[in-house]
């Protein structure tokens, strides 16, 4: 079993930064992809953006130049720098991690439970 624990969510005035984090523990061999999703009310949760083992980035359209992505592989953990946040980016943000579980295998994809973003003045 994986287990996936995001922190770092709260409320933030527009223009504001936050940093989630998102450690991974349980039987992992190793993990192949990391990133996060967000969720909005009313919405369909959504690719914010994604990092590689080897530290190939993606990012949506809407955080370019805005969200950074970035991993300690020897922890297994995930980290989200958002900065210049707008009230467009509230949502509750979704760690996802494809785990290696078993060497040469592949992945099995985990979720956090998840924490709220909030962007208001």
């Amino acid at each position: 079993q994986v287990h996936l624990v995001e922190s770092g969510g709260g409320l933030v005035q527009p223009g504001g930064s936050l940093r989630l984090s998102c450690a991974a523990s349980g039987s992992i061999f190793s993990i192949y992809a990391m990133g996060w999703y967000r969720q909005a009310p009313g919405k369909q949760r959504e690719l914010v953006t994604t990092i590689t083992r080897g530290g190939r980035t993606y990012y949506a359209d809407s955080v370019k130049g805005r969200f950074t992505i970035s991993r300690d592989n020897a922890k297994n953990t995930v980290y989200l720098q958002m900065n210049s946040l707008k009230a467009e980016d509230t949502a509750v943000y979704y760690c996802n991690a494809d785990v290696e579980v078993v060497p040469g295998q592949e992945g099995v994809d985990y979720w956090g439970l998840g924490t709220q973003v909030t962007v208001s003045s």
